[in-house]
């Protein structure tokens, strides 16, 4: 890494000239070399001293770097611009892993989040800070996976009931409030304030999001999203919360299985996970709570399960979910490589996806099945054996009470193998 010196990180609002310290000011007086985005060194152009050479960098971001090497290493003052506190969802970070951070001294401006929340009047120290500043992301839809654009956004949404955030031009106020109303949360509110520090600077506090969905906003803008926190458990969700096929109500992976499958599957918070014959989608959907900071991808060939799962995960407001129709092992190839694996139910293709899972799987990944008839149990445990894989086998034999006249009697429920198997040499233990 080129060690480099003498370059200012200096950060400017749109009040320009007129909102900089006597130190910034100095600084930009001595600079020989001064590089920010267009409309950033308007802001600054009258002031620069005539020996002082300008550069853009819309459009060239990855040959900042190089200019700033080039010139400190002749000698040259530097003094990069950027808006309000450069270590707030800034260049700081990325600039700094270039040219490592001793070659940066940062003189931050006021945040514009700081500006924003003085403007809502609300305190902002427990938000999430999050960022939609990027390319055209297209509009959200239902069960878009990590390579949408909005998903590191919207998986910050859902897990913090205050989040701030930077917009861009195409992923503005109005798109995310459409993108609120998609995943379920028509109850969040939306303060979006708009050209801050600029003559028509306009502030909008607690629209409700249908109504921002179709709003004009003009930018620069930040916006604030406030939902009311959650009130549903993520997990051990009761059986009949789940949407079901009808009339075969009963075809879902119970309560208490589900529990020790889960357990079993040891899913980390940023676990990929998989779910093989997802049914109505129960352990996917608890899964995906168990992992908010991963992503479970779905499969099951019965249209109307697969129906039943998208509502459910429409229901419970699962955003970290999707779900593709047909029958493992199609798709599993475009799938990432999984930390934990579920199969709830086969196809018939349990040998050929059972060695499938074991060679994808990652160091310390976690394959359970559940069966209930001895004829899989034992494709199964066969197939372990010939794959070197280590395993275990749990018969789970549950009971629940049933009135009975006054009483109450256990009614028992048909029993589970659960069988959890690795790859020896990816054990975690």
């Amino acid at each position: 890494m080129t060690k480099t010196q003498n370059c200012i990180l200096l950060g400017i609002l749109d009040d320009g000239w007129a909102g900089l310290s006597d130190a910034a000011r100095q600084h930009l007086h001595a600079a020989d070399l001064v590089i920010g985005a267009g409309r950033t060194l308007d802001l600054v152009r009258p002031q620069l001293a005539e020996h002082s050479e300008l550069r853009d960098m819309d459009g060239q971001l990855a040959a900042v770097s190089g200019w700033i090497t080039a010139a400190t290493s002749d000698g040259r003052h530097v003094v990069v611009l950027a808006t309000g506190d450069p270590l707030c969802h800034g260049i700081a970070g990325w600039l700094g892993g270039k040219l490592g951070a001793e070659a940066l001294t940062v003189i931050p401006a006021v945040s514009t989040l700081q500006l924003a929340f003085a403007r809502f009047q609300t305190p902002w120290a427990e938000i999430k800070i999050a960022s939609c500043h990027s390319a055209d992301a297209g509009e959200w839809v239902v069960g878009a996976t990590p390579t949408h654009g909005l998903y590191p956004l919207m998986r910050a949404i859902a897990l913090h009931p205050r989040v701030a955030l930077f917009t861009s031009p195409q992923n503005d106020p109005a798109r995310l409030a459409r993108a609120l109303l998609i995943a379920g949360y028509p109850e969040a509110r939306l303060s979006v304030a708009c050209r801050l520090l600029l003559p028509d600077e306009a502030i909008h506090i607690g629209l409700a999001a249908v109504d921002a969905a179709k709003m004009a906003f003009s930018g620069p803008n930040v916006v604030l999203v406030e939902r009311p926190p959650e009130s549903a458990p993520a997990f051990g969700r009761d059986d009949l919360a789940y949407i079901q096929r009808s009339p075969e109500k009963g075809l879902i992976t119970k309560q208490e299985a589900r529990a020790l499958s889960l357990a079993k599957l040891q899913i980390k918070p940023n676990a990929i996970v998989w779910d093989i014959g997802a049914g109505s989608g129960s352990v996917g959907l608890e899964a995906a709570g168990l992992a908010p900071l991963g992503h479970v991808w779905a499969i099951e060939k019965n249209a109307g399960d697969a129906a039943n799962a998208c509502a459910n995960a429409e229901r419970f407001r699962i955003g970290n979910y999707t779900l593709c129709e047909g029958k493992a092992p199609a798709l599993l190839d475009t799938w990432p490589d999984p930390d934990a694996v579920f199969i709830g139910g086969s196809g018939g293709e349990l040998d050929e996806l059972i060695r499938l899972i074991l060679a994808r799987l990652k160091p310390g990944g976690r394959l359970v099945m559940n069966f209930v008839t001895l004829e899989n149990l034992a494709t199964a445990t066969t197939t372990l054996k010939a794959v070197g894989a280590g395993w275990d086998v749990v018969q789970l034999q549950a009971s629940r009470s049933q009135p009975i006249l006054d009483m109450h009697r256990m009614a028992a429920q048909n029993p589970v193998w659960i069988v959890t198997a690795w790859a020896q040499d990816k054990e975690a233990q």
